[in-house]
């Protein structure tokens, strides 16, 4: 019979094979659909949410947190959109990336297909529920959702809104398959699901992370942490870069592109630091610093070595002061996680030595972390952000979740 997991793969599997039949405006007409079922049920949505909200107060979940747990009338609509932006997207599958003939008449080239099974194990954010079935599903790719036991509430009842605009449809509602046992027995046997599962994404904190890249069978693409970094240059706009920071810093405090370290070149923070912490301290920001930047502005306490490499998630940020470029390149290269770095600058070289330099997904000149999302980068919605360097990098959109086959066609030859 198998255990309770191997029958989800099984029935995933099965289902993949259908989803990578579908036609582009058959995948097109479902997404549509789907998007209006979650704005149909949107109160039954909020309304398992706000068991999710009530039981993290209970447990003391930190305000960040909350935020990335609570959903809303605009936060589902959004979901919605993404849905739908994402059925107005290419349909990368089919696509014929190359095709040449060989010396002997074969004619051989590469097309985009379905990677199968996509496995995600995710924390918190009930909106991945919506996101990550969309973007499996216009892919041809079958979905099992292992989401935290945290929103157990609100993931069950988005996805029992999908699955309604499936079976309304008319549609294997095994597209998307949600794993309601919250134990780790369960995630530890889904890691272990290789035969079923082509690859395993997880989306969350450093710990789960780890986790999944250490124990899984499965193929993993990993979606790091964020300790995002924001350079002020000795060429910086200081006005924006206080802008910059404010948004990057406390837009939403509990993401993986918000800014949890400054780094600022020592011609201009005694004039910048006062500006930047004082904004900071409007949304009650807490700032850690060297020695020099402590000196500049009393209103920040020392930081220690740890704090250089944290991500917050919450209302605390590191400052740095440098002496040159090469120094704020070291120290960010040193402690980042891969995911978002930005410098402030109007000095065309120092920029591009930055960008050149920085090892990271995501390089930004005057700009702020926050955009490093699949939304703002125009695939729709996104899988997750890929701090790894194969496979996919960055944002993961459409073209992340294919794989590509070769193609041959002859006419009669033999080897």
């Amino acid at each position: 019979m198998g255990s309770y997991m191997e029958i989800l793969g099984s029935r995933a599997k099965e289902a993949s094979r259908f989803a990578g039949k579908l036609a582009t405006n058959e995948k097109n007409r479902v997404l549509l659909s789907v998007a209006d079922e979650l704005c149909q049920k949107t109160e039954s949505i909020l309304n398992e949410n706000e068991k999710d909200l009530t039981a993290a107060k209970e447990h003391g979940m930190k305000a960040s947190l909350i935020d990335r747990l609570r959903l809303s009338e605009q936060r589902i609509l959004d979901m919605a959109e993404g849905l739908r932006q994402i059925a107005a997207l290419d349909d990368p599958i089919g696509e014929v990336l190359s095709m040449k003939t060989r010396p002997n008449g074969l004619r051989i080239g590469k097309k985009r297909v379905p990677l199968g099974v996509v496995g995600i194990i995710y924390e918190s954010r009930p909106n991945v529920t919506a996101d990550a079935f969309g973007l499996c599903f216009k892919t041809g790719n079958a979905v099992i959702l292992r989401g935290g036991s945290d929103a157990i509430y609100s993931n069950k009842a988005i996805v029992h809104a999908i699955k309604e605009g499936l079976r309304k449809e008319k549609l294997p509602q095994d597209l998307i398959l949600y794993v309601e046992d919250t134990s780790r027995e369960a995630v530890n046997e889904m890691m272990k699901l290789h035969g079923y599962i082509d690859v395993l994404i997880p989306r969350g904190g450093a710990g789960l992370i780890s986790s999944v890249v250490q124990n899984s069978t499965v193929p993993v693409i990993e979606t790091g942490t964020g300790n995002c970094h924001i350079y002020v240059d000795e060429y910086a706009d200081l006005s924006m870069a206080v802008d910059i920071i404010e948004n990057a810093k406390t837009q939403r405090m509990g993401v993986c592109n918000a800014c949890e370290s400054l780094v600022i070149h020592v011609s201009v923070a005694e004039q910048a630091l006062p500006m930047i912490v004082s904004r900071l301290k409007k949304h009650g920001v807490e700032i850690r610093g060297d020695e020099t930047a402590c000196e500049y502005c009393e209103e920040i306490i020392p930081a220690s070595e740890e704090d250089w490499g944290m991500e917050y998630l919450d209302a605390v940020i590191s400052v740095k002061v440098v002496n040159s470029l090469d120094e704020a390149i070291r120290h960010i290269n040193t402690y980042n996680t891969g995911h978002s770095e930005s410098i402030i600058t109007e000095h065309y070289r120092n920029a591009m030595q930055f960008q050149d330099e920085i090892d990271a997904a995501a390089v930004y000149v005057n700009a702020s972390t926050r955009f490093t999302d699949g939304f703002e980068f125009g695939f729709g919605a996104e899988i997750g952000i890929s701090t790894q360097k194969l496979h996919a990098r960055g944002p993961m959109g459409l073209e992340a979740l294919t794989t590509t086959k070769y193609i041959i066609f002859g006419d009669g030859q033999i080897r």
